[in-house]
């Protein structure tokens, strides 16, 4: 069996910001699902194991960017349950000079290390990787495949993120999740009750996930956006954000990465001070994983002279 069905464990969170508040906030931790195929990508990627396993497939192909979370854990599972695993990386420039790149890329160092080969192709090329011409050269190049799209979304991964909440997470009145490509907020809306709202905290900028997301509901309309905290669009990060992050985890010992979770977190905290939630509401916030992303941040803040994520 791939990936067995686990429970994650829930923390209720006590920060100062909104401890004068009559809202009690809660953590699913996701994150602790598994030391490297963390969170959702977890979720995402077991039955699209299952799947490629029954078509007898035994290379998995993939899409995705020289930090993504995603590249990182598809790695670790084709590692881990025998299968070879190619991923297709946006930017061409980084294969030139290979060996410096991985030991300057935390991400790509690290799927590498777990078998991973590249193929790197312009940023040009790489908006067409949904394309059949696309495919169909990958196809010549690879051989057979079992193609995961890029963030890991489909009907397999939403299946998936089904079995983030149980029986026991029916006693919050809102579930927060943030949202890269909509397949896990997806799975959550299809699992709770009608009673339960849930908000989705975009990563990226722009009005695409409505759709997205509204081909995988089943029929639950419980579900809103807010795109209020995306800070400029993936992977923009400001200093606001990071004193935020890093004050988190010194109260409570939670570590959120600076993409997804820390903003989605930012966004529930500055909604709960400004009294958006009704008094008595229990909010429970999907911890999505992540983590591994925080070397490559903090590269990429000490070049910009800004304080790194702890």
């Amino acid at each position: 069996m791939f990936l067995e069905n686990k429970n994650s464990i829930v923390q209720q969170i006590s920060f100062s910001e909104i401890s004068d508040k009559d809202v009690t906030l809660f953590i699913k931790r996701e994150d602790k699902l598994h030391p490297f195929i963390s969170g959702n990508k977890y979720r995402k990627l077991k039955y699209n194991l299952e799947e490629a396993a029954k078509q007898n497939h035994h290379t998995l192909v993939t899409f995705g960017g020289a930090y993504s979370n995603h590249i990182a854990a598809a790695a670790a599972a084709g590692f881990e349950h025998n299968f070879k695993t190619i991923g297709v990386i946006r930017g061409d420039e980084l294969a030139h000079n290979l060996e410096t790149v991985l030991q300057q890329n935390p991400t790509l160092k690290f799927a590498a290390a777990h078998g991973m080969k590249f193929h790197f192709v312009s940023r040009s090329a790489y908006r067409d990787k949904t394309s059949e011409a696309f495919i169909s050269t990958l196809k010549e190049q690879f051989g057979d495949f079992y193609l995961v799209p890029e963030g890991g979304t489909n009907k397999f991964a939403v299946k998936g993120c089904e079995e983030i909440l149980n029986d026991e997470d029916k006693i919050y009145n809102v579930i927060c999740s943030a949202i890269g490509t909509g397949g896990t907020i997806s799975g959550i809306i299809n699992s709770t009750n009608n009673n339960q709202k849930v908000i989705g905290f975009p990563a990226l900028k722009g009005d695409f996930l409505q759709h997205e997301i509204n081909k995988y509901v089943l029929k639950n309309k419980n579900w809103s956006l807010n795109t209020n905290y995306n800070f400029g669009g993936y992977a923009k990060i400001s200093e606001e954000l990071i004193t935020f992050i890093n004050n988190f985890k010194t109260e409570t010992g939670i570590p959120l990465d600076p993409v997804y979770t820390g903003k989605m977190l930012f966004g529930i905290v500055d909604l709960i001070k400004n009294n958006y939630f009704e008094k008595g509401t229990k909010i429970l916030a999907i911890h999505t994983g992540g983590l591994q992303g925080i070397d490559g941040m903090n590269l990429i803040l000490k070049k910009k002279n800004l304080p790194k994520i702890i």
